[in-house]
């Protein structure tokens, strides 16, 4: 019997459908989940469009299609839909980033067009935990954020996001659309640090949040505090925040060749339970 399948783009009236299907992996969903529980899938609201793969009228694979492109649940077949109507479209996005196969499988058909990738980080454990850490004593001078320590914080996530990314967030368009969003973290109380003397001296913010799970990104220390344990007793508390105020499992992901911060992250508790792939433009 041949299936009957289809892609479409998602309209408002489609999100019970699309909630279900990301609600399915909650963990590695939580970045779109929490973008389409606030946003709904108005594609002006939600920065994006929101691609779905139906097979015989159900809706099985998604795919956001915005700043990043990120395949959702989505099965070989959709992955091959999902690359057809990116390459149609065109390149919009700054990366592409999920679940390891479907991203991987997704570059491979888009790589020939789109290619070459300023970079690609195949392997980025996605790690887990659903307890506080009983192994690394909290940081209690790690704390939220204030609105009024913007200035302060603001060269942390910078100087965070150009290691990490490569190139600066206040590029383009000076970077109005970051400090936005590190404003909106602060005050939303997901921004926590340790600040000595005016300085900050570890960083970090849980992104995206769900009732079901949340993640942990832009983990930072200064470089001349580095090698003293912060990473591990400032995660140790954004644990303990995130536990008791966000939700039952935390998450995050991380390149696999930082083999500290993976060490690290294991003595916290947290366990790898799969990877994720970046390719960076």
């Amino acid at each position: 019997m041949l299936t009957q399948t289809t892609t479409r783009v998602l309209e408002p009236s489609d999100l019970g459908a699309a909630l279900a299907v990301l609600e399915s992996e909650p963990v590695a969903n939580a970045f779109v989940t929490s973008r389409v529980q606030i946003a709904g899938l108005d594609p002006w609201r939600l920065g994006g469009e929101m691609w779905g793969w139906y097979a015989d009228g159900q809706l099985r694979s998604l795919c956001y299609s915005g700043a990043n492109l990120v395949p959702i649940c989505a099965t070989p077949e959709a992955v091959r839909a999902f690359a057809d109507r990116a390459r149609r479209a065109g390149r919009r996005c700054s990366s592409i980033v999920g679940p390891a196969e479907p991203t991987a499988q997704l570059w491979r058909l888009l790589e020939p067009g789109w290619g070459p990738a300023r970079e690609v980080r195949a392997n980025q454990p996605l790690m887990v935990t659903e307890s506080p850490s009983d192994a690394v004593a909290a940081d209690p001078l790690v704390r939220r954020v204030r609105k009024d320590e913007m200035d302060v914080l603001m060269p942390a996530c910078v100087a965070m996001f150009t290691e990490e990314v490569g190139i600066s967030p206040l590029a383009g368009d000076g970077g109005l659309l970051y400090q936005a969003r590190v404003a909106e973290l602060i005050g939303a109380g997901r921004s926590f640090a340790r600040i000595e003397d005016g300085k900050v001296v570890f960083k970090a913010e849980i992104g995206a949040t769900t009732a079901q799970a949340c993640q942990i990104q832009g983990v930072w220390v200064a470089p001349e505090f580095r090698g003293r344990g912060h990473s591990e007793t400032g995660m140790a508390a954004v644990l303990r925040y995130a536990l008791a105020d966000v939700a039952p499992i935390v998450s995050l992901y991380v390149n696999d060749y930082n083999t500290p911060a993976r060490k690290a992250y294991r003595r916290i508790g947290f366990r790898e339970t799969g990877a994720f792939m970046s390719v960076l433009f």
